[in-house]
């Protein structure tokens, strides 16, 4: 990997780690906040996580607020249990309502301090 993706993929994971417990960000959103990278980007960044690492990954859901699939098809019941033990409720639909669960993004300071040129999230693009 090229130094510009492992700085990309620093910067995603960065972002990722403060999404607090119980809330969640789409993948354009984490994309949107690094402005110099695709949703696709975050989830290659997440889908190569190690086990055990300290980025909570099951925090990032696709833009209607479902769970993606991924390669190990028990990943998405894995994703599902660790939102519901973080108190996040799945619709009958098992999609998310971002407007009750949705994290509206970093403090605009810290943003600033980390040298991120992207404003906060503006929400879901529709």
């Amino acid at each position: 990997m090229n130094t510009l993706k492992a700085t990309v993929y620093e910067h995603i994971l960065a972002v990722v780690r403060l999404i607090p417990k119980g809330r969640v960000a789409s993948y354009g959103q984490i994309a949107w906040i690094v402005n110099a990278a695709s949703p696709r980007m975050v989830g290659y960044a997440l889908a190569g996580l190690p086990d055990g690492s300290d980025v909570p990954w099951q925090r990032v859901v696709n833009s209607q607020g479902g769970i993606s699939p991924r390669g190990d098809p028990l990943s998405s019941g894995r994703q599902q249990k660790l939102l519901e033990a973080e108190g996040v409720v799945f619709g009958a639909d098992v999609r998310i309502d971002f407007a009750r669960f949705g994290w509206k993004g970093p403090d605009p300071e810290w943003l600033v301090e980390q040298g991120y040129t992207q404003l906060p999230w503006p929400g879901p693009r529709r």
